[in-house]
């Protein structure tokens, strides 16, 4: 198994494995959003491939504004992380995380965040178990006008 930094070649599977962590979302907008992010300096996808093929993802950025809990800018964050089910708990994970957190050192940050849906508790015990400590829980809500 290895850790790639992702490339235009690799949206094709970078789409299908993001709609697996948010089915919500649409094949086309993420194939012209993840194009875009891959060349964007401020952002980076690592791919984890097995016999060339891809079998997890992990999306980090950096963030300047305010980051909940974190006290410097820019601050490295992590948008999305998923592995394909028969590739769990084997540290696929922790090695996509670990090429984010080297990625946001290199980019001169002092600290890495990330968020967790209220439910998730897999992922919260993921990022607990990977040295992130909770900052808050917040409830976004909105109105229409």
């Amino acid at each position: 198994m290895e850790i790639v930094k992702a490339t235009v070649k690799d949206v094709h599977d970078i789409v299908s494995l993001a709609l697996q962590l948010w089915p919500e979302n649409v094949k086309s907008v993420f194939t012209m959003e993840f194009t875009e992010l891959i060349h964007d300096k401020k952002a980076v996808i690592f791919l984890a491939k097995e016999e060339n093929v891809s079998i997890g993802f992990a999306q980090c950025q950096l963030r300047v504004d305010y980051v909940e809990g974190t006290e410097s800018s820019p601050v490295g964050y992590l948008e999305g992380i998923f592995v394909k089910e028969e590739h769990r708990r084997k540290g696929v994970a922790k090695q996509l995380l670990s090429s984010c957190e080297k990625w946001a050192k290199s980019k001169g940050c002092l600290e890495f965040a990330s968020d967790v849906e209220l439910e998730n508790d897999k992922s919260l015990n993921f990022h607990l178990r990977n040295g992130f400590q909770e900052a808050n829980r917040i409830i976004c809500l909105t109105k229409k006008l």
